[in-house]
């Protein structure tokens, strides 16, 4: 190697040529000595260990070589001899190894699969290629197979599985439709690395018939394709319908809505799992999730951290991917899978083992006879390979021997070698996972000095500079070089040259004197050659005339000069530039021969023009900037930064002080107001200008303290009201004396990093606080309150130091001094620092607890004893966790929570409790290290607290007059719940609420049916449940009774969830009159209003009306009386009104609005009919009459007539439709002759909620007869018909009695 670095780049592939032949690698690549020098083969190209080959195309198998004389080449096929001369189909390049077998002519593949060897041989020995296995590439079709389709319900995970054909290579998988479009993938759903496709969990959309997978084999170029899978997503909505249209509406039914689940690992299966990876492959570990919702995937390696720079992650995070891995890498991986469920893990043990690898490969030898020399094969793997030698193929036990060669394991050691040792040596390293092959040569050469540098080389240098004169030489044994200058000169020797091993004489700083012959010459044992240069030292290249700065106004010419001087033997050639870039191509720019001339300066001149001259030897530049400014109409004051100071001179140098002065450069008609003055260290920070001080502008010298140990250079800046002058020109450097340090470190700090420790850090003191040469640190330390001797030691410019084999957790006493070669800084101030912590020994006793109530506890614990802290006391921790709730007595997935305690602190509060439960808890001190052992475990009962709200209320069933409620008991108890409290009051339209009704229901009830409630009416319920402390949160919801048209009550109601428990019932006494049936009869100027009322006796009524539509206030008339009619007068003909009722004395309270139209005006020559005497007394007849007939019926349903049950139904085609009353929709009250008391109502609905009001107007009680026909206390009727069927029989009944009318009801049902 050379011992400094060519400067010449020139001469950098000579150089090269030079370091190879010395150093034995490989004979010169000359063409002359190529030809004259003979060589062993070398292998030069060969087929991959592993060759896969098209089946459909020609094998060719590479083995080529180089050496002299031109090796010849021959095969071995699975270890016996190939002989090609015997196959047709095979040939063999001329003047090559290379294999052709001929496939496309008849041959076949398969039966050439083998493995081959070539082997390379002449006069000098025989060199051997790998093990070349030759397979040709398969790609199978896909077995056929019938594939069912999958039918997965939402939510559900899902695996399509691949299962490709085994190909060679293995194909490359992937998911399309039918119309080759690739399947869209995310975070839910991807292929796995086996192909599979995995669905973490499936969505409705993700029904589709044409799921395919397709195999890629590259080799072949061919795509196969398995069959279309079918995957059917069965949403929980069209679950439900389906049930619903097969299943009668008695039947349970109704599928469980989309559950979330938490993680669960599809891919790799149970808990661990193991996987061996080759050093310098790739690692692929994967894990795929199944969860709803879709679970993130988090990568981790135990006790150690993901390579930073190696490390990706494929396929949505499933896949980690770790590339160029090592042994390093070896050890457990986990992946976590996580949604808001819960987790799942998989550790992965990664294994990585190395096939052979070259530590030092066996490298050629060129030696000359009676040389000495090794080769070294030296290669490690896992398992660590077994290394074997061959000599020209044969392995070396069997080889010819050779006195001069001795086997030292994975050394050859050669002594006193001969030509006849030549020969070609191969190095094997193998074990179970590859193996290495090299040759390396050993040729042995006697051949007399050569120099292969031209003769009469001419070298050209600028003076000052190093020269670089070649000598490339080959000969064996080596050859020793001398130079001589001239033809006659002596020897050359001296630090004033330097000579390198590849024979180049280098002359560091040529001068002028240095040019001439210079005469290289080359002997060995053999002989001796010499071969002449010539030197030639030219002048430098220099430019005595640089462009200046210039300012010109819009419009004028400008001129740069540059003018230069340069060695008369050589050309210089000039190039002008524009901002570092080439000239516009425009004519106004002219260059002559030492200036450039700019013509009409616009504003696109303004820039930097730079002159550069450039030699075949040097090439120097000068630039200056053109500032373009526009035309004055007059001339005015230019003003600019000030011109930089120069001529800046130091005197008066102190060992800490110097005196600095300077010129000041133009002010440009603004006055300077200070100095900048700037230095630069050229000892420790070359290059970077720091700020010094300032001085006012009328001051021209200044006296500058200077710091010991530096190379002082110094630069004024002007600075005026426009701003800032360039810098003067450094002035001259000054070095100061070195001196003892001013200062110490600072930041000492002593923390321990183990127990067994304490790391002593600081802040390094810089180069410029240094002071002098040779800066180093005293660092000292002894353990506090010990009568102890400081212990010190003394290191480099470093930052740390580690004292080793501490006591844990002592104070120690530092201090860390700065010294130089001169002496030490100032005695340092002591800081206290500790050595390593270590975990806690002890735990926090005596632990209690004191509950404060259903929510809160109060934890108290004894302080633990400092010395068994062991550290910086940092607190104590509390964990805590609920073991099961009193209420339930169900245990679940223990959360711990933990609270920290800062300081020593003896007791905490524990928050957010969970009331009657059971909680267990431990204390914990808590150091810098970490935390300590657990206390034993205390357990604690809270006591009962309210409940929350119950889990759901639904209002069910409207009928007429009653509602059915259900709800779900509280998700938190809390305690035992003792009763449930409701609470409900009616809304009118006005959205007033009224009177509350409030009802307490045993604990153990899940529904209840209110009765007697108002028909069409909006009711707010608030429902909560009690404990023994009290109630909890309440529930609301409103609900409103259906209209009275079509319904008759419900004797029994469940819920959608099928209760079994029979409801309880409960009336509920009216809260509100009824005005209802509001009719209109409206003539031209007036209407007939019409109600009907229900409620307390003694109301009054007042009717209200306006124009339909108009926003303005109702009109108000009051009704004379407890009145249900009233006639509205003056009314305008053809018009559109709304009108309501309402009851005086009831604040809100009215009957829904009617609207009706009055007629269109007539002829003014009609008379008002309603003005006829003769008409109003026709009306009071007619009402008289009607009267009448209503007392008739009053009485004659009183004396309990009844009707003929047969009549009533052969009366009514329509089994559905059931004699109602007409008014309220209810069954006809039934009354003892006797005592004509009413009973109470009852009501039924139909099937199909309808009932036809013109033909409702029948009693129940023409269906009984005296007192058989009778109702429960509930409204229900439990007798059966007491009218007896005359013209026929009952049907299937041998029984003469009816069946009774509840059966008869229930059958509508």
């Amino acid at each position: 190697m050379m011992k400094k670095k060519i400067m010449s780049a020139s001469k950098a592939s000579l150089v090269l040529l030079l370091c190879q032949m010395v150093s034995a690698l490989d004979v010169p690549l000359d063409s002359k000595l190529l030809e004259e020098l003979s060589q062993p083969p070398t292998i030069t190209q060969q087929s991959p260990k592993d060759y896969i080959v098209d089946p459909r195309e020609n094998i060719v198998i590479q083995c080529e070589a180089k050496g002299k004389p031109p090796p010849s080449f021959s095969w071995t096929r699975n270890g016996t001899h190939f002989d090609i001369d015997k196959d047709a189909q095979v040939t063999m390049k001329p003047n090559s190894g290379t294999l052709v077998i001929n496939i496309m002519n008849g041959g076949k593949a398969e039966a050439y699969e083998g493995v081959y060897q070539c082997t390379a041989r002449n006069e000098r020995g025989a060199a051997i290629s790998n093990n070349i296995v030759i397979r040709p590439s398969r790609s199978p079709l896909w077995t056929k197979e019938k594939l069912e389709p999958n039918q997965v319900r939402e939510g559900d995970s899902l695996v399509l599985h691949c299962r490709p054909p085994v190909g060679l290579p293995p194909p490359i998988i992937f998911w399309m439709d039918n119309a080759f479009q690739r399947l869209p993938q995310s975070e839910r759903v991807s292929q796995g690395l086996n192909g599979d496709l995995y669905f973490s969990n499936v969505q409705p959309e993700d029904t589709r018939e044409d799921y395919i997978c397709y195999a890629r084999f590259n080799h072949t170029q061919t795509i196969q394709q398995k069959q279309p899978i079918s995957v059917k997503v069965f949403s929980m909505d069209s679950l439900n319908d389906t049930i619903a249209a097969n299943l009668s509406d008695t039947d349970i039914y109704g599928a469980k809505p989309v559950t979330e689940r938490q993680p669960v690992l599809l891919t790799p299966t149970g808990s661990t799992s193991t996987k061996v990876e080759l050093r310098g492959n790739v690692l692929l570990l994967e894990c795929i999730a199944a969860g709803l919702p879709t679970p993130v995937i988090r990568w981790i390696k135990e006790g150690g951290e993901l390579p930073a720079n190696r490390t990706f992650f494929e396929n949505f995070k499933k896949t980690l991917k770790i590339v160029d891995v090592s042994e390093a890498d070896s050890g457990n991986y986990k992946c976590i899978a996580r949604n808001t469920l819960g987790s799942a893990h998989h550790v992965i043990s990664v294994t990585v083992k190395a096939a052979p690898y070259w530590i030092t490969a066996p490298r050629n030898l060129v030696l000359s006879p009676g040389e000495d020399g090794t080769l070294i094969c030296r290669a490690n793997g896992n398992p660590k390979p077994d290394i074997s030698w061959l000599a020209n193929g044969v392995p070396i036990a069997i080889a010819p021997e050779d006195p001069s060669r001795k086997v030292d394991g994975d050394t050859i050691i050669f002594s006193q070698v001969q030509e006849r040792s030549s020969a070609v040596y191969q190095c094997n390293a193998s074990n179970e996972y590859g193996y290495l092959l090299a040759n390396a040569f050993v040729n042995v050469l006697a051949e007399p000095p050569r120099i292969l540098t031209a003769a009469n080389k001419l070298y050209q240098v600028i003076a000052d500079s190093p020269a670089l004169l070649d000598c490339a030489y080959f000969g064996s044994p080596k050859p020793e070089i001398e130079w001589f200058k001239g033809v006659k000169g002596s020897i050359l020797r001296g630090n004033e040259y330097v000579f390198h091993d590849n024979g180049t004489l280098e002359i560091p700083v040529a001068q002028k004197d240095s040019s001439g012959t210079y005469t290289c010459v080359a002997r060995n044992e053999l002989g001796k050659i010499q071969n002449e240069v010539q030197l030639e030292v030219k002048d430098p290249t220099m430019i005595i005339k640089q462009p200046e700065y210039k300012v010109i106004q819009r419009y004028g010419q400008v001129s740069f000069e540059c003018i230069i001087k340069h060695d008369s033997t050589l050309l210089p050639t000039v190039i002008w530039l524009k901002d570092n870039g080439e000239l516009p191509g425009d004519e106004r720019f002219l260059v002559g021969k030492d200036n450039l001339t700019i013509m009409n300066v616009t504003d696109k001149d303004d820039g930097t023009y730079t002159c550069i001259v450039n030699t075949t030897l040097d090439s120097v530049s000068a630039s200056a900037v053109l500032t373009v400014v526009a035309a004055p109409p007059t001339p005015a004051i230019i003003y600019a930064r000030p011109n930089p100071p120069f001529d800046l001179e130091l005197t008066g140098q102190l060992e800490r002080s110097v005196e600095l002065s300077w010129v000041p450069g133009d002010e440009n008609n603004s006055p300077i107001t200070n100095f900048v003055i700037e230095y630069e260290d050229g000892l420790h920070e070359p290059g970077v200008w720091h700020h010094q001080t300032e001085v006012p502008g009328t001051q021209t010298t200044v006296q500058l303290k200077l710091s010991p140990y530096v190379n002082y250079s110094f630069r004024v800046i002007a600075v005026n009201e426009i701003g800032r002058s360039q810098p003067s020109e450094p002035s001259e450097q000054y070095l100061t004396k070195s001196a003892n340090p001013d200062e110490n470190p600072s930041n000492v700090q002593g923390i321990g990093s183990e127990p067994d420790n304490l790391v002593i850090t600081w802040e390094s003191l810089t180069g410029f606080q240094s002071n002098g040469p040779g800066l180093q640190y005293k660092v000292s330390w002894r353990q506090k309150d010990v009568d102890d001797e400081w212990t010190s030691v003394i290191v480099a410019n470093v930052s740390k130091y580690i004292v080793s084999g501490t006591p844990t957790f002592v104070p120690y006493e530092i201090k860390v001094q700065a010294l130089n070669d001169l002496g030490y800084a100032p005695e340092p101030s002591e800081v206290i620092g500790h050595s390593g912590e270590d975990l806690p020994m002890v735990a926090p006793g005596n632990v209690q607890v004191h509950v404060i109530n259903s929510t809160l506890a109060k934890v108290h614990w004894d302080t633990v004893p400092l010395k068994t802290v062991r550290g910086h006391l940092q607190g104590y921790k509390v964990y805590y966790w609920k073991v099961q709730s009193l209420s339930r007595r169900s245990k679940r997935h223990v959360e711990k929570k933990i609270l920290t305690f800062r300081g020593n602190k003896t007791f905490g509060m524990l928050p957010g409790l969970e009331p009657y439960s059971s909680y267990k808890l431990n204390v914990r001190v808590v150091n810098g290290k970490g935390e300590g052992p657990a206390s034993p475990d205390k357990v604690f009962k809270t006591p009962e607290g309210v409940p929350s709200s119950p889990s759901f209320l639904k209002i069910t069933n409207p009928t007429l007059d009653s509602l059915t409620l259900e709800w779900g008991s509280p998700t938190h108890p809390n305690g035992v719940l003792t009763s449930y409290i409701l609470k409900f009051q009616p809304i009118n339209n006005t959205h007033e609420l009224g009177p509350l009704v409030e009802i307490r229901i045993p604990a153990n009830e899940s529904s209840l049916i209110l009765k007697n409630l108002n028909y069409s009416t909006r009711y707010k319920f608030y429902f909560n449940a009690q404990t023994s402390v009290g109630s909890g949160s309440q529930i609301t919801e409103e609900a409103v009774t259906i209209m009275d048209e079509g319904y008759s009550e419900i004797l029994f109601a469940t819920s959608p969830v099928m209760h079994t428990v029979r409801p309880t019932f409960y009336k509920v006494q009216p809260l509100y009159p009824r005005i209802r049936n509001v009719t209109t009869a409206a003539a031209e100027t007036y209407a007939n209003i019409s109600w009907e009322y229900e409620g307390p006796d003694h109301v009054n009524f007042y009717v209200e009306y306006g124009v339909a539509g108009s926003k303005e206030d109702w009109k108000k008339e009051i009704v004379n009386g407890s009145r249900s009619f009233f006639v509205l007068k003056g009314l305008t003909p053809g018009t559109a009104y709304k009108v309501r009722v309402g009851a005086e004395g009831l604040s809100g309270f009215r009957s829904s609005e009617d609207v009706f139209e009055t007629g269109p005006a007539m002829a003014s020559r009609q008379v008002d009919i309603a003005t006829q005497g003769w008409f109003i007394g026709l009306m009071c007849a007619v009402a008289l009459l009607i009267l009448i007939l209503l007392i008739v019926c009053f009485i004659r349903r009183n004396k309990g007539g009844k009707y003929p049950v047969k009549e009533k139904e052969d009366a009514h085609a329509d089994p559905e439709i059931q004699p109602m009353k007409e008014d309220d929709g209810t069954f006809g009250e039934y009354s003892d002759a006797e005592d004509h008391k009413p009973l109470k109502k009852g009501s039924r609905t139909p099937s199909d909620r309808t009932v036809k009001k013109e033909d409702s107007d029948d009693s129940l009680v023409d269906y009984g007869e005296g007192v058989n026909g009778q109702f429960n206390e509930d409204g229900s009727f439990i007798g059966q018909y007491s009218g007896k069927k005359e013209k026929e029989p009952a049907e299937g009944n041998e029984s003469s009695e009816a069946p009774s009318p509840v059966n008869a009801m229930n059958s509508f049902v």
